[in-house]
């Protein structure tokens, strides 16, 4: 030990007398982008190794009853977890960042460098109907404080290494550079400077890197622009905006009454399991496309092209089969969503609303979309594009980030030729629930 102890302060002199702060800034940058991309991948690898597991298998023309039981068996293993293994709070992840920049000199603490990739995993494998995006926000942040307080960096140096985790994170998990970049200036409200830019996008740039090594090409999304967007779809595009501004308020208001109350049952622990066990697993069992990110559900409507396509979103349940059930299958999807989020985490799974709202989105764009081109309100809007666009506006207006909005949805499916369109949808949304709600979902948490 003591040997140890002796070139740990042989090499804090070496790097003192060879290295000045900020070289060492971005040499942690740089391996904080290695370490949040490996911790996003192993993240996505698990998840999809344990929903092969469960649901490959499963017949698509009916129910199954099976949508019942794994939830329950998910929350219940990611309760035992935390309670036994991880023994700490480990919930609302980018809430907890941003708590501890406020409050703990961005001190994190050690463990959560894997305990939410662990929690999270099994929780979203198992059917959480929550995102994996938050865990690896918290996951990046913690590595980035546990690397700058081992180096013994300064305060300020420590909230931007927690900044650098952040956007490492993002840009990991969805291949995503100057979103995972925008989303640590916007969300995180790290200060923008010459001296905070380089490592935060020295971050994001490695992230992405290592995440190409690691899967490739492929996308979390399939998309392809269907026709070139023009000004004729201005009020179409306008009303799509106010559309997500609402959705938005309605998923903010909604998850914080839910939340309110599980609060409520903090010291009855079985309770809160049963309780948001049942609601979970009986909302999936209704709608499967409500099982874990949800992501498939939503490739279905960026990369389909007819109502035989679109229809597989009904696979699995009791509506299968029933085209003429699709939109209502959707409005329902969208109004459970937060329901099913909220049980996830009130019963103990670990998961955040980054995913859910991107999904409600894309449904709620669809959705709108359908419905515009059905009463014939104008000149035809193309679904796909406006699930896309959805998808940025409900983000945006959740998050309070019209600008985390544009850049994640246009760099995640390649859709910069609709980079107009996404900036007027985000911005409308965000003024929109501002009239409602001036705070994000995370900043209420606070």
């Amino acid at each position: 030990m003591e040997r140890i102890r002796k070139q740990a302060n042989q090499f804090f002199e070496w790097r003192q007398n060879h290295l000045t702060d900020r070289q060492m800034t971005i040499i942690l940058a740089f391996f904080i982008g290695v370490f949040a991309s490996i911790a996003a991948f192993g993240l996505h690898w698990i998840i999809k190794q344990i929903e092969e597991l469960l649901i490959a298998g499963f017949n698509t023309d009916s129910y199954n009853w099976l949508y019942l039981v794994f939830p329950v068996i998910g929350i219940y293993i990611t309760t035992l977890f935390v309670r036994y293994v991880v023994k700490d709070n480990i919930s609302h992840g980018i809430t907890q960042v941003l708590y501890a920049i406020s409050t703990k000199q961005s001190r994190l603490k050690a463990h959560n460098c894997w305990s939410s990739v662990i929690s999270s995993a099994i929780t979203i494998g198992f059917g959480g109907s929550v995102g994996a995006e938050a865990p690896i926000v918290l996951t990046g942040s913690a590595i980035g404080s546990n690397l700058g307080q081992l180096f013994k960096m300064d305060n300020k140096t420590l909230m931007l290494l927690v900044g650098c985790g952040a956007s490492a994170a993002i840009a990991g998990i969805f291949k995503a550079p100057i979103a995972g970049f925008v989303f640590t200036l916007e969300v995180l409200m790290v200060d923008l400077s010459m001296a905070s830019m380089l490592p935060i996008l020295t971050s994001s740039v490695t992230a992405t890197v290592f995440t190409y090594i690691f899967v490739g090409d492929s996308s979390l999304f399939s998309f392809h622009v269907d026709g070139a967007w023009n000004i004729d779809r201005i009020p179409a595009t306008i009303l799509l905006g106010i559309f997500c501004g609402l959705v938005s308020l309605y998923f903010i208001r909604t998850m914080t009454a839910c939340e309110n109350v599980f609060a409520r049952l903090k010291q009855h622990t079985y309770v809160k399991l049963i309780l948001g066990a049942l609601v979970l697993s009986s909302l999936i069992f209704l709608f499967p496309s409500l099982y874990g990110e949800g992501y498939n559900s939503l490739n279905i409507f960026l990369d389909g092209s007819s109502n035989a396509h679109w229809e597989q979103v009904m696979n699995n349940s009791l509506f299968a089969g029933n085209s003429n059930l699709l939109l209502l299958y959707i409005a329902l999807v969208i109004l459970t969503k937060v329901f099913a989020t909220s049980a996830t985490n009130g019963a103990g799974g670990v998961g955040g609303t980054f995913a859910p709202s991107l999904f409600i989105g894309g449904f709620g764009g669809f959705l709108f979309a359908r419905l515009w081109n059905i009463n014939q309100l104008g000149v035809e809007v193309p679904e796909k594009n406006f699930t896309l666009l959805g998808m940025a506006g409900v983000l945006s207006g959740v998050m309070h980030a019209p600008l985390t909005g544009v850049f994640l949805i246009a760099e995640l499916t390649g859709g910069y030729a609709l980079f107009m369109p996404l900036i007027m949808v985000s911005i409308v949304a965000v003024m929109t629930i501002s009239i409602f709600e001036p705070h994000s979902i995370y900043a209420m948490r606070l």
